[in-house]
């Protein structure tokens, strides 16, 4: 569900997103890796990942920024609002058996009024490790 388009009057530095709990799958790993052309088997093959020192398959770190950036996209009230976003990637995203989870809250640290924009910073931690690191979002508000 989209939000109305977020105004420079109704934010705030300071104000909080989330905290939100986004939920990963193995499904969600094949259909990604269909769509984006990744068919890494880190991704998908729990074996070869292990064989490979990883703790079991991990999501595609961009499948983790795109998760992350459509909860700033929600908040903004459209996805075309968020005009810069950038990130580091920290640690992998685990995706046992069950499914994994990634945790996202973002601060609102700056608001120019005059461009009307905001940029907002993100944390993404998954099974409590940060996953992304310097995690940026601006966004153009109305």
């Amino acid at each position: 569900m989209t939000v109305a388009v977020r105004t420079v009057a109704q934010t705030t530095v300071g104000e909080t997103i989330g905290p939100l709990t986004l939920s990963v799958a193995r499904e969600t790993l094949v259909a990604y890796a269909g769509a984006s052309g990744d068919q890494n088997p880190i991704h998908q093959d729990e074996a070869f990942a292990k064989s490979v020192g990883l703790p079991d398959v991990i999501a595609h770190g961009m499948w983790t920024m795109g998760a992350v950036g459509s909860v700033v996209e929600e908040w903004a009230g459209d996805g075309g609002r968020v005009v810069e976003f950038g990130t580091r990637f920290t640690k992998p995203v685990v995706v046992p058996q069950g499914g994994g989870e990634v945790e996202v809250t973002g601060v609102v640290k700056a608001v120019d009024e005059d461009a009307k924009r905001a940029t907002v910073e993100l944390t993404a931690t998954s099974e409590g490790a940060k996953v992304l690191g310097r995690c940026i979002a601006v966004v153009q508000l109305d």
